[in-house]
């Protein structure tokens, strides 16, 4: 009896052992197929330039491959899912995160970057600005001092004159001569000429030169406008400029 049951149970271990080994086979084998697709995956992500400094975790199971760790960007999320798709992977399960923070620093610092420009910009309008202000300023001022300058030698001009005159309460020739003296050097369409006054008994006579028939109507002019003047004999000539 006991002899039948052993030989039973060997029987038995013929005919299990086979299809214990054959699935021990296909274990091993379906465990290698995983691991060498995990090292095609791992090689093909690390070989791309966009992913390469990226946080990406690459495990297959069953012909599964899962995707973990961090990315960038969204294009780069689905680079590597592409790339995980190589001849013996069945699905591709992606869980890879996008790292918002990136996004937040990029808009933060090119936000800072436009904000610096836009304040640099402005500065340098006011500073401008500023320099044109200034620079109308002093235009002003000197444009203003030399007509305030003109005034003032004029007045004193007139106050001597005036000062000559009071002799006897009459114009005098020397009044008439130190007034016109004044008034032809102070005029300005004058400039370049050379005259020579004379008075004589309220008589005004003009020698000399001018550059201009223009300017020796201008000299006759004020001459007979000048009060006290009783007459004016012109003998001026026209030639050169004076230097």
């Amino acid at each position: 009896m006991r002899r039948t049951i052993a030989t039973a149970i060997f029987a038995a271990a013929l005919l299990v052992a086979p299809g214990a080994a054959r699935l021990a086979a296909a274990q091993t084998s379906a465990g290698d197929s995983d691991s060498a697709l995990r090292q095609r995956i791992e090689r093909r992500i690390k070989a791309d330039a966009g992913l390469k400094r990226q946080e990406v975790n690459v495990s297959v199971s069953d012909g599964v491959a899962t995707l973990s760790g961090t990315v960038a960007t969204p294009a780069q999320r689905q680079r590597a899912a592409r790339l995980a798709r190589v001849r013996g992977v069945t699905r591709v399960d992606n869980r890879l995160a996008v790292r918002s923070s990136a996004k937040t620093t990029t808009g933060g610092v090119g936000g800072a970057a436009e904000k610096t420009k836009e304040a640099a910009g402005e500065a340098l309008d006011k500073t401008k600005e500023a320099i044109g202000e200034a620079v109308e300023k002093t235009k002003e001022a000197v444009t203003t001092g030399a007509e305030k300058s003109k005034e003032g030698a004029s007045t004193a001009a007139e106050k001597s004159a005036s000062g000559v005159s009071a002799v006897g309460g009459t114009i005098t020739d020397a009044f008439l001569l130190t007034s016109l003296k004044t008034k032809f050097a102070g005029d300005g369409a004058l400039k370049g000429s050379d005259i020579d006054v004379d008075v004589n008994r309220h008589v005004v006579t003009l020698k000399g030169t001018v550059p201009s028939e223009a300017a020796r109507a201008r000299a006759v002019e004020l001459a007979q406008k000048t009060g006290g003047v009783e007459r004016v004999v012109d003998r001026l000539t026209i030639g050169p400029a004076k230097e």
